[in-house]
């Protein structure tokens, strides 16, 4: 029986099966931030242990750091203690870590594709659910726990259990305004957010060779919002031309020679999945959430649902109080919802092909007068490229706030950017749970692209309602 492409990549790094179920993996790489790394590091230390290969972990700030300014003190107590420990325990062990203000910090699934480091048939590992991210490489990537981030510091294993293999193939092609954002949006909207629980999707077809390397990125960061371990796409043409752009990538005859083994690295055509779902790319229209989950998603040519719209009695429930906190009634146009902030940023959409997106809708246009457009780049390098390209230009002739430094911002809501109670965003992000944005926030997930255009019109709408 032929297998599938996680399953080759997890049995080429099993250290030794433990039962039927779970094996120990050898870890290529693991990410750190630090939010989730202090009681790692706490415990390595009660342990007596040091860190068995600090050249594969690398650390970053990213989820508390200020985006006003370079060089600003974290206000948060917590926050401030967190990036503190950061620095101090990667000092000791020998880790390497990019802070706020060096040229590759950033928030830690942007800064790990853009610097190489995610590669076909790897295993990357992060205490972060989003780390999914970087399955877009064909790299079988997957968010741990404070436990077990020690557990890698001190061995460089991991102890895990085998998923299940789940296939999502797309079919047709994406039309013209409709982005990876919204396709995964109409996904999970189709399957759940626990449509994937248990498994790994792999994602096949047409319309996803046709993406970039950042919009499958975009992809597969949302694949955990279904529920998933991790999402994955097998390395193509587009994966290859996108490495060898990154520094410190090989070159020559070794380079060909690492290409030809990720040529490999592909599902056996009779490999069996416990799980097939399609979904059809040119059915797929620009989405908008007006729910307290990715998975209460509509058109933005819709309407808001009513409760008795959903057969299930757990999704009417649902509905009613996500409809509660919304503060929105049934029947509502989507395009009649006024916001007063939008957020352009996050890991999953904060690189620069979702800035190009923005810009290209703001260029010769205003932000409303009622909206803050708050713009937070994916991380120092992309910063540094906007603002080659004369993006930063076309936000401020907007009366955009392009932040000059990188982090989480907006999305986690953890540093100073966060919404009071009450406010409406539309935003770029991947969550939309009660209160993700700030206590009280209400939260559209939507594309760089449909946020922009909601920037100017002050209300729901995609660019070619402008």
């Amino acid at each position: 029986m032929g297998q599938t492409l996680a399953h080759k990549i997890w049995d080429a790094h099993i250290v030794r099966s433990i039962d039927e179920h779970s094996d120990l993996l050898y870890v290529d790489m693991q990410l750190l931030h630090e939010v989730n790394t202090p009681q790692a590091f706490d415990d390595l230390r009660a342990a007596g242990r040091v860190v068995r290969r600090p050249e594969l972990n690398l650390g970053t700030e990213d989820h508390n750091t200020p985006t006003v300014a370079l060089d600003k003190v974290i206000q948060d107590p917590a926050g401030r203690r967190q990036t503190t420990l950061m620095r101090s325990n990667c000092e000791q062990f020998g880790i390497p870590l990019h802070r706020l203000g060096e040229a590759d910090q950033g928030i830690v699934h942007v800064i790990g594709p853009e610097l190489g480091l995610s590669r076909p048939g790897m295993t990357v590992v992060c205490c972060d659910s989003h780390t999914t991210t970087m399955g877009a490489f064909g790299a079988l990537a997957f968010g741990i726990g404070t436990a077990q981030v020690e557990h890698v510091l001190a061995t460089q294993t991991l102890l895990a259990r085998r998923p299940g293999d789940m296939l999502v193939t797309v079919t047709g092609r994406l039309n013209p305004g409709v982005t990876a954002k919204d396709l995964v949006l109409a996904l999970i909207t189709q399957i759940g957010t626990g449509g994937g629980q248990g498994h790994i999707i792999e994602y096949q077809g047409e319309a996803l060779r046709e993406l970039s390397m950042e919009a499958r990125m975009t992809l597969c960061n949302m694949s955990v919002e279904a529920g998933s371990k991790a999402g994955l796409i097998a390395p193509d043409a587009v994966t290859f031309d996108y490495l060898a752009a990154c520094p410190g990538m090989l070159t020559g005859d070794d380079w060909e020679h690492e290409v030809a083994y990720w040529r490999s690295l592909a599902t056996d055509d009779d490999a069996v999945f416990d799980r097939r779902v399609t979904i059809d790319a040119s059915a797929v229209a620009p989405q908008v959430s007006w729910g307290t989950n990715p998975a209460q998603c509509v058109p933005l040519d819709g309407h808001v649902p009513s409760p008795e719209d959903f057969h299930d009695p757990a999704d009417r429930t649902a509905a009613a109080r996500a409809l509660d906190y919304m503060e929105l009634t049934p029947g509502t146009a989507m395009r009649d919802v006024a916001v007063d902030t939008v957020f352009i940023g996050s890991c999953t959409n904060g690189r620069i092909e979702d800035l190009r997106a923005a810009a290209d809708v703001l260029r010769e246009r205003r932000v409303h007068p009622g909206v803050h457009l708050l713009i937070v780049p994916g991380s120092a390098r992309v910063r540094a490229r906007a603002e080659a390209e004369g993006l930063d230009e076309i936000f401020r002739r907007a009366g955009a706030d392009f932040r000059p430094a990188a982090g989480c911002s907006l999305c986690a809501a953890l540093n100073e950017d966060r919404l009071r109670p009450g406010q409406r965003a539309a935003s770029t992000s991947n969550r939309n749970f009660e209160g993700r944005q700030g206590k009280g926030s209400r939260t559209h997930l939507v594309s760089p692209a449909v946020a922009a255009a909601t920037a100017v019109s002050g209300h729901l709408a995609q660019p070619a309602d402008l």
